[in-house]
């Protein structure tokens, strides 16, 4: 897994591993700026994913779409669940997905790479996937109950052992190289939206008015 990120002059960060590819153009938002969505979902934090051909923006409720539509950018909002873009360097189909721990335990990554494979014939072995800035294993502490749904792997307790912290991201990135994408088109930021206010909303350190981020991602050609 390689992960390089760039902070550009219009405030959205940009994954040095989708720039490559001419045809599509994407970005993750912060506090100062997000990048374009035509078509979004409302989000209820679930393993419901979309295809956006003719969908209209805000129509449905799920928390994962895809397309192959030319010049229509769809997107996903976030204040700390994990922002998640996917492209098919083949067919030149991409994904947007929200994944929260909900959607994270209802494997919403996987269902959006199957998506992909039934519409447009994806083979999971030609995407190439980001993680953007999410809420890291360092500030996410859940109860027991949460964090018995995921793999010891991605959850870890502190010296007592009376608190444990989830790794909402490296459980997505087990989900998407059990799905089949290699490790090396997967790219994370490793930004962690707790740790940096100044550049994130987060809902866990801003429960009352956190603000969203808006991730997306557009075919061009």
């Amino acid at each position: 897994m390689k992960a390089s990120f760039r902070l550009a002059q219009d405030g959205v960060y940009r994954c040095d591993g989708f720039q490559e590819f001419f045809w599509q153009t994407h970005g993750f938002g912060t506090r100062n700026a997000s990048p374009n969505a035509d078509v979004t979902l409302r989000q209820v934090h679930s393993g419901r994913v979309f295809n956006a051909r003719g969908t209209e923006d805000r129509a449905e409720e799920g928390d994962a779409l895809v397309t192959d539509e030319i010049a229509r950018s769809i997107g996903v909002r976030t204040a700390d669940c994990v922002p998640i873009l996917l492209l098919d360097a083949a067919t030149r189909c991409v994904g947007a997905v929200h994944a929260g721990w909900r959607g994270t335990a209802a494997r919403i990554v996987e269902r959006a790479i199957e998506r992909m494979r039934a519409d447009f014939g994806t083979d999971a072995a030609h995407i190439y996937a980001a993680v953007g800035p999410c809420i890291r294993a360092c500030c996410y502490e859940v109860g027991s109950d949460i964090a018995e749904q995921f793999e010891a792997a991605t959850r870890k307790a502190n010296a007592q052992g009376d608190r444990c912290f989830l790794n909402l991201a490296e459980a997505n990135l087990r989900q998407m190289r059990a799905a089949g994408v290699m490790d090396q088109r997967i790219f994370d930021c490793g930004l962690c939206t707790a740790c940096q206010s100044a550049q994130f909303f987060s809902y866990r350190r801003e429960p009352t008015n956190p603000g969203r981020m808006t991730t997306s991602i557009s075919r061009l050609a």
